[in-house]
């Protein structure tokens, strides 16, 4: 059989088979981040498309961290019946659904929010005008991931997922180019982890030692001075010794250029799986379970992937925009490529309010 259709289990998280539904934002939530029926049924979607994981669009975990607008809130106990109607619409179905926790830091959108974004460190020229965090701060942001894990416990979701990638709060502490304290917070990479790994702390401190904790975490920042690899296999090993559940390898910030997490035109194998060196590297370094995202289109190129021992599991994003029915078509023979062109029109209407979709289906329909 093939191994990627095998059942593994994560911490007590049975899935039915190695494919994860990397967290996507979808632009379904209501305007204060509450739980819509359309996001219920993009989740029920997935969940009967025999995905094994599903990981949620990035959830905020404080009002002043929301990045979008339609973006999923986790920060108030006003969400629960929502976020439990969601979970239990995936496990009706024989699914598994991981909610991914995330401060947007600088990138939050204050039009959002009505409140200042938080910074790892301020210059003064941005605009709006922001402080940078102070001691306490970090310890009230921690506070946020951890009563936002206890929300997601408390509803059922099967585990949490730490967003430190794409040039995000957490993300910002990790890379030099962002992170330019002088305190206990900045310098070395291991002072730079110091909050990510106050925020897992914090969170695990309230789930348990017996509840998933996985973590999406920057390969590198693809910017010149910015996180590399070497940081991120030092952070990956320090974050399995704590006891992470698994690692989700990804890469890149919106500055990143051609080497950002998104990448258009990937139409031969040769530029599927873009982080694929990055995965074998931090794969290496830990033992703890990895999941490989990033350009992923072919059942072969997943089979050749976890073979070489690059993923123990593999993610996908935009083919299951597409296509949510994707991994069982695969399991039941028809093994052609995810019909995805990367051309990433499917945000587009995430962006007028009307959630993402496949605008290149609806073109050719």
């Amino acid at each position: 059989m093939n191994p990627l259709f095998t059942p593994m289990t994560i911490n007590g998280m049975t899935l039915a088979n190695r494919f994860v539904r990397s967290a996507t934002w979808e632009g379904m939530a209501g305007p204060d981040g509450c739980v819509t029926q359309r996001l219920i049924d993009c989740m029920a979607a997935l969940a009967d498309g025999g995905v094994g994981l599903i990981i949620t669009g990035h959830a905020f975990v404080a009002l002043e961290g929301k990045a979008s607008p339609w973006q999923l809130g986790i920060h108030d106990d006003a969400f629960l019946p929502g976020l439990q109607k969601m979970v239990n619409e995936v496990h009706v179905r024989g699914g598994r659904i991981v909610a991914q926790l995330a401060h947007a830091g600088r990138r939050a959108l204050q039009e959002e929010s009505g409140l200042p974004p938080r910074m790892i460190s301020a210059t003064g020229t941005e605009a709006p005008p922001v402080t940078e965090m102070g001691p306490c701060d970090f310890k009230t942001v921690a506070k946020k991931f951890s009563d936002a894990a206890s929300r997601a416990k408390k509803t059922g979701f099967d585990g949490v997922q730490i967003h430190s990638a794409h040039g995000y709060l957490l993300s910002q502490s990790l890379s030099p180019l962002e992170n330019r304290r002088s305190d206990w917070y900045g310098g070395s990479v291991t002072h730079r982890m110091r909050f990510l790994l106050e925020v897992y702390t914090a969170i695990r401190e309230t789930v348990g030692a017996s509840y998933p904790v996985l973590i999406k975490l920057n390969s590198s920042d693809h910017l010149d001075g910015g996180f590399t690899i070497d940081e991120a296999c030092a952070v990956a090993i320090r974050l399995a010794h704590e006891g992470i559940d698994a690692i989700e390898v990804s890469g890149g910030t919106p500055e990143s250029g051609a080497l950002s997490p998104i990448r258009t035109r990937i139409n031969t194998p040769e530029k599927e799986a873009y982080f694929r060196e990055a995965g074998k590297v931090i794969k290496e370094s830990v033992q703890v379970p990895v999941m490989l995202v990033g350009g992923i289109r072919s059942l072969e190129t997943a089979v050749t992937l976890h073979a070489e021992g690059r993923a123990d599991l593999i993610s996908l994003s935009r083919p299951l925009i597409r296509e949510p029915n994707l991994i069982a078509r695969w399991h039941q023979g028809d093994t052609t490529p995810a019909a995805c062109t990367s051309c990433c029109r499917c945000f587009v209407p995430g962006r007028r309010g009307d959630g993402i979709r496949c605008m290149a289906r609806v073109k050719k329909s």
